[in-house]
Order: structure tokens, then sequence, then C-alpha cells
């Protein structure tokens, strides 16, 4: 908790590029117990978050790595870490909604699951 507001000033910039939608700082103060931070010389360099939504469901959210770290591991470590998290709670199922599907391919993330299931969207608002 105590790096809330630092987490809250590194996101901004993925939020001003579009990378990542916009969090209040309540909806952190809510992520935070299933959040993960990496650091650099105390320096955030990366955060995500695990959104546990049931024992079915979670969602990997605001997944970012400071651009001159990415490459580095970084990511994989953090989504390793989300992984981990939801084994331990027992949770079925992890989904990450992203631009970058490639990166979560390589953390063994696929389009479908077991029986073909797959998740589909619908936009029900204007861009945020």
């Amino acid at each position: 908790m105590h790096d809330l507001h630092g987490i809250d000033e590194f996101l901004i910039g993925f939020v001003a590029a579009g990378r990542i939608l916009p969090r209040t700082v309540g909806e952190l103060e809510l992520l935070i117990p299933t959040g993960f931070i990496a650091k650099v010389n105390s320096q955030i360099v990366g955060f995500v978050a695990l959104d546990i939504y049931s024992p079915k469901l979670a969602e990997i959210r605001s997944l970012c790595v400071r651009p001159i770290m990415q490459g580095q591991g970084v990511g994989k470590r953090l989504i390793e870490a989300c992984i981990q998290l939801a084994s331990d709670r027992k949770v079925f199922e992890i989904m990450a909604i992203t631009s970058t599907d490639q990166f979560f391919q390589n953390c063994g993330f696929d389009f479908t699951l077991p029986g073909e299931k797959k998740a589909l969207f619908m936009q029900t608002r204007d861009n945020a």
C-alpha cells in the first residue's frame, strides 16, 4: 500500500499513451492486494494486478513495464507472479485483454481454452 501513489504516477504515461485504461486511486487500492511491482534501484519499472472475480476466473490488469526495461523479462516475471497467485488461490482460469497478444502467448496464454471456449467482447460506450 505504501507504493500506491508511486504506482499511480507510474501508470500515468501508459494511460496517456492509450496502453491501459485510467484507474482511480480507489480502483488501484482495490488492486494492490493482488498486485505486483518490479523495482530497480527503488524505482518502479513494472506493475501488474490480478483481479480475481471468482474461483473460476481472474483477469490480468494494467500490465505495464517501463519501455527501457522491456525485453528483459520484467513483464514475464510479473505475469508469473499473477499465475502463481491464481494457482495458490485455486482460480480455474486467467484471462488477459491485450494489444500485445504475442507476449501473452509466450507466457502460455492462448486464444482458446480446452473445449474451444473463447472470450467475445462488445464495447458499450465510446472510447474512454
